[in-house]
């Protein structure tokens, strides 16, 4: 039986000696293994960057919203607002409103909400201070509205015109005094909420008045706790259905109910096997990538029994098993993965990396992808290798001598 320190000197030697049939061989693993190594990476990051949008949009919140006009008034806000757990509640409505500062109009939607909005969205403000309950015509800017959509910057205790268009066809239009600007987040894909950089916020019974409505488009609400937050909404629901007239029997009917509820334990667990399906999927494709790879090996390995018959003669000759001629092979053909894998893997890395940074999504390099193309390389390179080498073993030596 051939020692391991032997077969593997004699393999570096063969691998050495044909630096372009082994770089080809390689060639497959390397492409394969980083395909896997990066998609994984990139599934991670994402569920990452799912993860920590959720955290900045506000903890344990609550979102509820109404399918049709007409649906929610103030006994639904106090409802909620008295729910065991709820920490905090918002009604809100929204309108693209025209909005003019200093004889620029741009068209800007126009969010109502309540002093709690803040507590529950973690809206962080940059100047000034958010709206109160007692507010009437003030508002909070996004940084872009309040920077970028107009000539000049607007700036706190500055007056614009906001002009909302009623249902019934007419306008009104309400001057309002900037009380605050918001600190630029990047953080409403996912839930597809609007973009705080780009809305105005102005206190929700003004919108209203300015509408000519007394019902809510939805609310926000916040729990105690992130532990409480899935049974919590369970209790809002239940109670929201009971007030709206939904049979028990259609609670979890989304269709029977003129709204719909949502919470962040829920929208964490649809995005979670959301990443997890695509990483499975571009995996399975990267892993083609591999078993292409594999058969290039197994491909270039069976050549080199051919090229190496002689060779192969005269290490049987010289005493060399038919064990020692499989271990030889084989650990050629492992080395061949591992050197893949760890380009392979190094690559997969970069590439990750470079796309994260690209998408502007944090990078995340579980320590377990470096083992995982360590060991799918040097799995790739034994089940390649198995065939090839068990061929050159089972050679005859007196023919495998008057080869060539």
């Amino acid at each position: 039986m051939i020692d391991l320190k032997h077969a593997f000197i004699i393999a570096i030697g063969s691998i050495s000696s044909a630096k372009l049939r082994s770089t080809l061989t390689a060639l497959g693993i390397i492409i394969g293994v980083a395909a896997v190594v990066a998609n994984v990476s990139l599934g991670a990051s994402f569920n990452q960057y799912f993860t920590d949008e959720l955290g900045s949009l506000g903890s344990n919140f609550i979102i509820i919203y109404s399918q049709d006009v007409n649906i929610f008034y103030d006994n639904e806000l106090e409802l909620i607002r008295n729910t065991p757990g709820i920490d905090g509640v918002s009604p809100f409505n929204q309108q693209t409103a025209a909005v003019t500062y200093l004889s620029a109009t741009r068209q800007i939607d126009v969010q109502g909400v309540g002093e709690d909005a803040q507590y529950i969205s973690n809206l962080d403000v940059e100047e000034g201070n958010f709206l109160t309950d007692k507010d009437k015509f003030v508002a909070v800017l996004g940084k872009e509205v309040a920077e970028e959509k107009f000539e000049k910057d607007i700036s706190i205790k500055n007056y614009i015109d906001i002009t909302i268009k009623r249902q019934d066809g007419t306008s009104v239009t309400r001057k309002f005094r900037v009380k605050g600007i918001l600190a630029s987040e990047d953080n409403t894909f996912v839930t597809g909420g609007p973009d705080r950089d780009v809305i105005i916020y102005i206190p929700i019974g003004t919108l209203n008045e300015m509408l000519n409505v007394t019902d809510y488009g939805g609310f926000s609400a916040r729990t105690g706790s992130a532990e409480s937050v899935r049974e919590v909404s369970d209790e809002v629901d239940k109670r929201l259905a009971r007030s709206l007239g939904v049979p028990s029997r259609d609670l979890d009917n989304d269709d029977a109910k003129p709204y719909r509820i949502f919470n962040q334990a829920e929208i964490i667990e649809q995005l979670d096997a959301l990443a997890q399906s695509l990483t499975i999927l571009i995996t399975l494709v990267a892993l083609v990538a591999l078993v292409v790879g594999s058969i290039g090996i197994m491909n270039i390995m069976l050549v080199t029994v051919t090229e190496r018959t002689r060779e192969i003669g005269l290490l049987k000759s010289l005493g060399y098993t038919k064990s020692g001629i499989l271990v030889l092979f084989i650990v050629e053909s492992i080395i061949v993965g591992v050197i893949g894998g760890i380009l392979g893997t190094l690559l997969g890395l970069l590439g990750s990396y470079l796309v994260e940074i690209y998408l502007n999504i944090p990078p995340v390099f579980p320590i377990y992808l470096i083992f995982l193309g360590f060991s799918i390389s040097v799995l790739v390179g034994l089940v390649a290798g198995v065939y090839p080498a068990n061929k050159a073993a089972n050679l005859d030596p007196v023919e495998a001598l008057r080869h060539g």
